[in-house]
């Protein structure tokens, strides 16, 4: 005789109470506003310059003087004057070829050579590795105006007045904040997925550039974006390395150039000059603004 045992009715799950503090209640209304109205100061801080430079670009050397933070009220025609003024008297094309040329060369070099460094110093254990990454970060902290001059007699006497001289200086400046970002990326690598590599037999030249600077791609992009911005805003460097009467002075020394002496300045093309010197790194920001933050938080995981 089978007995049946009848199912016993489902309670009710009885709801919580959500403990006081435990959700998230978000920012309040007048916080927003605050925060908005923070946002939109550091905003106007930092655009304020550009949109002042930008103005002053098309006004007149009159209008410009009696009226530098209004908007230009006077012919277009005559602002524009400012630019073909400005690109006769610097020759600006050539400076911005030499721009090119000298940043992109830093770059490259910069990342390339940076990024071996930092891979080497972190696998390998040794005493003079740990004091060679030492160095590198010690270098962060030295101002550039105590070997300013041993940097300018130096370079005169290995003759480094030329492209290939300042991107062998601009890979000496830049390395230090360059290996220390390499570095902390690499630390945060499982060494098994290189000793996986070698056991598919490859060496360790072709670990490093078939698995390793792959994955270096996210520091590899912020430390490019960084030096680019630097080194193509750079002026104290090429001026005193170049000169001023160099052939391959570049943006920031033709516009110093436009200054004058005297007094003898046009305030107007110098204005419009400094516009078309900051298209080109601004527009490479934009672009590449989003890589920063994904490379600096991917080389922060391991100090």
């Amino acid at each position: 005789m089978s007995t049946t045992t009848a199912a016993a009715p489902a309670q009710p799950v009885a709801k919580q109470k959500p403990v006081k503090g435990t959700n998230n209640p978000g920012v309040s209304p007048m916080g927003k506003v605050f925060l908005y109205i923070i946002l939109i100061a550091l905003t106007c801080i930092f655009l304020g310059p550009i949109l002042f430079v930008f103005m002053n670009s098309f006004k007149s050397k009159f209008e410009l003087s009696n009226n530098p933070f209004g908007l230009p009220i006077g012919d277009t025609f005559v602002g524009l004057e400012n630019y073909a003024t400005g690109l006769q008297l610097s020759n600006f094309f050539s400076s911005i070829l030499w721009s090119f040329v000298i940043t992109i060369g830093s770059v490259a070099i910069i990342v390339m050579l940076c990024a071996m460094t930092a891979y080497y110093i972190t696998r390998v254990k040794r005493w003079w590795t740990s004091a060679l990454y030492y160095i590198f970060v010690f270098s962060m902290v030295i101002p550039f105006q105590m070997v300013m001059f041993p940097t300018v007699q130096v370079s005169s006497i290995l003759g480094l007045d030329n492209p290939v001289g300042m991107m062998v200086l601009y890979l000496g400046f830049g390395a230090g904040l360059s290996v220390f970002m390499f570095a902390g990326f690499v630390k945060s690598i499982p060494i098994d997925i290189e000793e996986a590599a070698t056991i598919d037999g490859c060496n360790p030249v072709q670990t490093y550039f078939r698995v390793v600077l792959p994955m270096l791609k996210p520091t590899a992009i912020t430390v490019a974006i960084l030096n680019t911005m630097w080194v193509w805003n750079d002026f104290l460097l090429p001026n005193l390395v170049l000169g001023p009467g160099s052939e391959y002075r570049t943006i920031p020394i033709v516009v110093q150039f436009l200054l004058g002496s005297n007094g003898n300045r046009d305030m107007g093309a110098l204005m419009a000059m400094l516009v078309l010197a900051i298209i080109p790194i601004v527009i490479f920001y934009i672009f590449m603004q989003k890589y920063i933050i994904q490379g600096v938080a991917a080389g922060a995981v391991k100090g």
